[in-house]
């Protein structure tokens, strides 16, 4: 069984498009295991009842941002583990140097393309 068909991600943004273009993006790569959430406690929750493999997440959302919604993961023994892939707009240094430190594996400068995506995720959890 290839990658792709056991994966499981969840995607957190809160603009329905972004999500959309995401998981269009994740479908169009074979990749059917796709929950979503508008927001960090929403994924939150998801994720305690349905455990994933990788978080592609939003930087920038009302409530908890993606930086505080990768601290939640990380600081919970049960999600501690879960790839996390923060998505931002400005992929200013600050932005980029705190989630590095908190544990982010990768990110992705909007506006992108699947195969940028593809490769991002690749990069975190092997080959597709």
């Amino acid at each position: 069984m290839a990658l792709r068909d056991q994966l499981r991600i969840m995607v957190v943004d809160d603009m329905s498009t972004s999500r959309g273009l995401i998981t269009q993006a994740l479908d169009a790569m074979g990749i059917r295991q796709v929950g979503y959430a508008s927001d960090g406690p929403g994924a939150l929750a998801a994720i305690e009842k349905a455990p994933v493999h990788l978080v592609v997440s939003d930087y920038n959302m009302p409530g908890m941002d993606g930086l505080q919604l990768l601290q939640a993961l990380r600081g919970d023994p049960r999600t501690k583990g879960v790839g996390f892939i923060l998505i931002t707009g400005r992929a200013d240094r600050e932005i980029i140097e705190t989630g590095r430190r908190l544990g982010m594996n990768n990110f992705l400068k909007k506006p992108f393309q699947p195969q940028e995506l593809r490769s991002c995720i690749e990069a975190v959890v092997g080959r597709l």
